[in-house]
């Protein structure tokens, strides 16, 4: 995909901070890549933490800045406001590594992400995945593409027939852990197929295009959902809580769909405390 966007009917403003953001998760990921390994395999956790960190070191840095470069008046959310409502204003969601452990683990399920919301709603996102080196955009009300081609979301109208994913998000929540074996328990008695995986822009990615039908996920991080949330939506599908409220950062839980699977899936969740 060139640096070029496929959104001629967007503000040239959004456009152009796409452009900036799809140059600076692309180079990101090129520095990722060059310490990728298929073979690579974490001997112990403290051998798994430190090539983390390397990675994380490895992106950041030149990220932040040419993000801060591109739109310098957004703000950067801390750690704990990436699980809690944002205030007004523009901020930059980024996961310098997302699905970090399986880069270390020589998987190819991780990339870069880069998402700006304004008021608390994902405006335009970029999203690179290395392996493969396919990009995926968004700007709201123009569409969801991967390398230019538009994604559309699922037509299925039966659970029954549809493929659901789940994932881990905050780390050390036993009450969390126990919500998400409830809900894979009872979407397992509903839905075709049920995955559970990490890490969250991944199975998005995936409802996004079309390949799976529905995402559902307890304590979501920010920088962990809010590329997949726009893509979702811009695919023509449905992003909630889990009450079928909108979706916004800090929500307790999100819930991503064809639309003709949104009633039935919080139909199945509701059922879990």
């Amino acid at each position: 995909m060139s640096t070029t966007t496929p959104f001629p009917q967007a503000t040239t403003e959004d456009t152009a901070v796409l452009t900036a953001a799809v140059a600076a998760v692309r180079d990101a990921g090129r520095r990722l890549l060059a310490g990728y390994s298929p073979a690579s395999r974490p001997a112990d956790r403290a051998g798994l933490l430190a090539a983390i960190e390397e990675n994380e070191r490895t992106s950041i840095d030149g990220l932040r800045a040419a993000l801060t470069a591109a739109r310098p008046e957004a703000n950067w959310p801390t750690e704990e406001q990436e699980t809690a409502e944002l205030p007004p204003g523009e901020w930059w969601a980024v996961d310098a590594v997302e699905g970090n452990v399986n880069h270390v683990h020589g998987l190819p399920e991780w990339c870069v992400t880069a998402t700006l919301l304004r008021d608390g709603v994902p405006v335009l996102t970029a999203v690179h995945q290395p392996v493969g080196n396919v990009v995926h955009t968004a700007i709201r009300g123009h569409g969801a593409f991967a390398d230019g081609r538009r994604l559309r979301v699922s037509a299925k109208t039966d659970l029954g027939a549809a493929i659901a994913t789940t994932g881990q998000a905050e780390a050390g929540q036993r009450e969390t852990y126990r919500r998400i074996g409830e809900s894979i328990t009872a979407m397992l008695g509903s839905a075709l197929l049920v995955r559970a995986t990490v890490p969250s822009t991944f199975p998005l990615l995936l409802v996004a295009a079309g390949h799976a039908d529905l995402f559902w996920q307890y304590r979501p991080t920010l920088p962990g959902v809010a590329a997949g949330a726009l893509l979702v939506t811009e695919a023509g599908g449905l992003v909630t809580d889990l009450a079928g409220a909108p979706w916004r950062p800090g929500s307790d839980g999100i819930l991503a769909t064809a639309p003709a699977l949104q009633a039935a899936a919080l139909a199945t969740l509701s059922t879990v405390d």
